[in-house]
């Protein structure tokens, strides 16, 4: 069956398993879309069309719109074989929005207000440690390094391993966690399923109630605390290499991007007209 081939195409190339599953979503939402037409009989014409009818019809966001694209490129790149169906479709442009970011007092209420326990640490630990909800998700007590502060991210995104840094105040957190909800199975946070983590979706409403209940009118998601995490650090004087090493991020220019939302960065900042004539215009040469 196509679907089983696409998957094992997919494991075959190391991705991540968030990725697995939203290529093959919206490959199979293609090929729904025409059935009992099968992929291989569809050309161009018919990518271009199911596109314009997720943009126009059912309304995904450009984000959406370039995983759906990335899905149907693999199915016929890689398990097809037909690479010439997709190769003129570009990707479109994506919005870079200046993302929102909590104040530390915010932070603090936000996670005050989130009522389960197990909820609150992956929350806290998102913004302790700057994961990404799915790698926080996705512990295992055995991913905690106590003795060195650390806590080492398995299979990241990009299929990147590395480690992060944990302050003192989160170890005796999980501790006290530890103590009191004594998690069963293989992961720190488990989910209600048998043998699952706890799910990115539910944090998400977790933090949505939270905010509510904080009244905290800024749009709030797990990569908001990721967010928060990083723009704080920046603003403690953290140096950019070290915080791209920690956020696993493949390319500097996506940690600069956190220096965008820093307006004290801008507002700071003199222009070389105003030292002319002064000890620091010196330095101007």
């Amino acid at each position: 069956m196509l679907r089983e081939r696409m998957a094992e195409d997919l494991k075959l190339r190391g991705l991540a398993p968030i990725t697995v599953a939203s290529y093959l979503r919206y490959a199979q939402r293609f090929a729904e879309h025409y059935a009992p037409r099968s992929p291989v009989r569809l050309g161009e014409r018919e990518v271009k069309e199911f596109l314009l009818h997720m943009i126009e019809e059912k309304g995904v966001s450009p984000s959406t719109h370039v995983v759906c694209l990335a899905g149907i490129k693999f199915l016929y790149q890689v398990t097809l074989r037909k690479p010439e169906v997709v190769e003129r479709i570009p990707y479109p442009k994506r919005p870079v929005p200046i993302p929102d970011v909590l104040s530390g007092s915010e932070v603090e209420r936000l996670l005050g207000c989130i009522t389960s326990i197990r909820m609150r640490l992956v929350s806290t630990t998102m913004y302790a440690t700057g994961l990404r909800v799915a790698e926080a998700c996705r512990l295992r007590p055995g991913d905690i390094d106590a003795r060195r502060r650390l806590i080492h991210v398995h299979l990241g995104k990009g299929g990147r391993d590395r480690q992060v840094p944990m302050g003192e105040k989160l170890l005796g957190l999980l501790r006290e966690y530890w103590r009191i909800a004594r998690p069963e199975g293989e992961y720190l946070f488990p989910g209600d399923a048998p043998g699952r983590p706890i799910s990115p979706k539910s944090v998400w409403l977790a933090l949505h109630r939270a905010a509510r209940a904080a009244r905290i009118r800024k749009r709030v998601s797990p990569h908001t605390l990721r967010h928060c995490y990083a723009t704080h650090q920046l603003e403690r004087g953290v140096n950019l290499r070290t915080l791209q090493a920690v956020l696993g991020h493949a390319r500097l220019e996506t940690t600069l991007r956190y220096l965008r939302v820093l307006p004290e960065h801008v507002a700071g900042l003199k222009s070389p007209l105003d030292v002319l004539g002064t000890p620091e215009g010196k330095l101007l040469r």
